[in-house]
């Protein structure tokens, strides 16, 4: 499913993510499992209150690479068409 970061318009890290999710601009979002939970809980409760689909994932490192960052990426959304 991380496949889908390489092919469709997307958001990543934390803020541009909770910014897209209160424009109602997101269609899913990938949360890393090993991500600091204080971090991206407000996030996703935002995400399931808006009715966006939330996925946990791999590790922050997968999550960055399949997003096409060179770093970790602890959290990062597909932006709706």
């Amino acid at each position: 499913m991380l496949e889908l970061l390489k092919k469709k318009e997307k958001v990543v890290g934390v803020k541009q993510t909770k910014k897209a999710a209160e424009q109602d601009k997101l269609e899913l979002v990938f949360i890393a499992s090993d991500a600091d939970q204080r971090v991206v809980e407000p996030i996703k409760q935002l995400c399931e209150s808006k009715g966006i689909s939330v996925h946990i994932t791999g590790t922050m490192k997968q999550l960055g690479k399949a997003a096409g960052i060179d770093v970790g990426a602890a959290i990062a959304g597909i932006l709706r068409s």
